[in-house]
């Protein structure tokens, strides 16, 4: 019930498309509550989310994301009227790359608010909104990040659940458990020992440009997502047109690759920084507040941490609350924090920096549990 809850702005509409589903009712001898979930927990949180609901934390302020929309258009704009007016030389291409990869990094934010659908009052208009901003804006297919993001939420850092740790084990060894399981096991796909090295060279700078730039492609073609292509090649054929003639072939390549990488860096720090120092095991199918609270944790709020991470340092809230709009994150982050206290929860809340040291330190301790058990089990 409450992933169901958390997903949908039209519960009934859902229902409609579920009924088909429905097996049967329980016997009423039957327990409501599964014996692995907290009911007085569940109960809390249902209750806690009455709350919000009630105190209207769930309504957008849509001036709020016209002006983040805004910022975004000024920056891109601002990116090319660079290289227009100062020339191609290294100085305003290096300005140009990085105006462009805060476009891409914030870009990046923003359609992670329609994908959410917590922007319009209809899922309808959501979509819209936000195959724009990923396919015009970005380049990339909703599709492709609907099919990811949301299995990531329904059950994040649970092993074979989550797509979004399917870096285990090829790359790396993640959890104490998982990377204790993989040294018992004998496996070794990689050095793990040194995971915590090899991870700024194949994690940051690699992620969006060498894996996700060809990866969607492939993505749409074989899933026959072509309205997702057709959105995608306009902003291919928006940015080469624009830039081709200032730069020329090589420079608008390397432009090209230089903003992907700046946007990889960007991504995948931020991202990574809430997630991957968590727990991270195998589902043990406990109740949705519990799940997403051992795999979460928050970094501290500031203007500047708000609009870095486009409120994703409010990681918790925005977990428990997918279609809540990020600019009320921190009004039900005292509540939240309140029912993780009554039910001696920990809620992890960090400095930035801490945060980023964590993804290194959490993989250098999977690393050499993963050696010990690799060598002495």
């Amino acid at each position: 019930q409450d992933p169901f809850v958390a997903f949908h702005l039209d519960k009934a509409l859902v229902r409609k498309y579920m009924s088909p589903l429905l097996i049967g009712e329980l016997a009423p001898d039957q327990p409501s509550f599964e014996p692995s979930k907290n009911k007085k927990l569940v109960e809390d949180f249902r209750e806690l989310r009455a709350t919000v609901e009630k105190m209207g934390f769930l309504n957008p302020n849509r001036t709020f994301f016209i002006l983040c929309l805004c910022h975004i258009l000024v920056l891109d704009i601002a990116a090319w009227l660079t290289i227009w007016y100062f020339g191609a030389s290294t100085v305003p291409f290096l300005i140009s790359a990085v105006l462009l990869g805060t476009v891409q990094a914030q870009a990046g934010w923003l359609q992670h608010d329609f994908g959410h659908l917590s922007v319009f009052s209809t899922s309808k208009w959501n979509h819209w909104v936000h195959k724009f901003v990923i396919g015009h804006l970005k380049g990339a297919p909703a599709s492709w990040w609907n099919h990811l993001h949301f299995q990531h939420h329904a059950k994040p850092n649970c092993f074979r659940k989550d797509p979004d740790i399917n870096m285990h084990p090829l790359f790396f060894a993640l959890g104490k458990a998982l990377s204790v399981e993989l040294g018992v096991q004998k496996k070794k796909y990689m050095p793990y020992n040194h995971q915590h090295k090899y991870f700024f060279i194949i994690g940051p700078p690699a992620l969006v440009p060498l894996y996700f730039q060809w990866y969607i492609f492939y993505f749409v073609v074989q899933r026959k997502k072509w309205a997702d292509m057709a959105w995608m090649l306009t902003f291919y054929i928006r940015f080469f047109l624009s830039y081709l003639p200032l730069l020329g072939v090589k420079g608008v390549l390397g432009l090209f690759l230089l903003v992907r990488f700046i946007e990889s860096m960007w991504f995948v720090w931020v991202t990574q920084m809430n997630h991957i120092p968590m727990h991270i095991d195998y589902d043990k199918n406990v109740d949705w507040f519990s799940t997403q609270l051992q795999a979460t944790c928050n970094v501290h709020q500031s203007l500047f941490n708000d609009w870095f991470s486009g409120h994703l340092n409010f990681q918790i809230e925005h977990h428990l609350f997918p279609t809540m709009p990020r600019h009320n994150y921190w009004k039900v982050a005292p509540l939240v924090k309140s029912l993780c206290a009554k039910h001696g929860i920990e809620y992890q809340c960090k400095p930035l920096l801490t945060a980023f040291a964590d993804i290194v330190h959490s993989l250098k301790d999977s690393g050499e549990l993963w050696l010990d058990a690799y060598l002495h089990k």
